[in-house]
């Protein structure tokens, strides 16, 4: 089985949509049984609650349904994973800095999949909102993510 871990800084807005949208791609191309994913927040903030009303609003105008739950981010995240994703630059030093070169898991910027969404950094939309502009780069960087799973392993 094959395990991607999405992560930003409270895990309510980006990180849960990425889960989500991707989640549904794979299940479009009929690859539940090959394919799991998660996400986590480095914060503790918001553990136990639902995904932002804003991320559950734009998941719901597409049909996908979500209702998991916030969580922390832990070191054992970094083993059990085969591919975890930053949201941004900051949430990435994050996890190299847990890493110390140790993990498991391929770790990277979650955009580095969607190479033409002319962004290298998922915004964040708790401040501002702009949870439209972030389910467009989500969905960009989901569909290029699946791809790269599916190339590497032959799926």
């Amino acid at each position: 089985m094959i395990q991607v871990l999405f992560v930003c800084l409270g895990n309510i807005c980006r990180s849960p949509m990425a889960e989500a949208v991707f989640l549904s791609l794979v299940e479009e191309a009929g690859l539940d049984d090959s394919i799991q994913a998660d996400s986590a927040g480095i914060g503790s903030w918001y553990v136990g609650e639902k995904a932002h009303p804003g991320t559950r609003q734009v998941l719901a105008r597409r049909g996908i349904a979500y209702d998991g739950r916030a969580r922390v981010l832990t070191r054992a995240d970094l083993d059990r994973f085969d591919y975890v994703l930053a949201m941004d630059y900051d949430n990435l030093a994050h996890l190299q800095s847990m890493d110390g070169g140790r993990a498991r898991a391929k770790i990277s910027l979650f955009l580095d999949y969607a190479p033409g969404a002319g962004a290298r950094e998922v915004p964040d939309p708790y401040y501002d909102g702009r949870f439209e502009e972030v389910y467009t780069l989500v969905r960009q960087a989901a569909e290029g993510l699946l791809a790269q799973i599916r190339e590497e392993h032959r799926l």
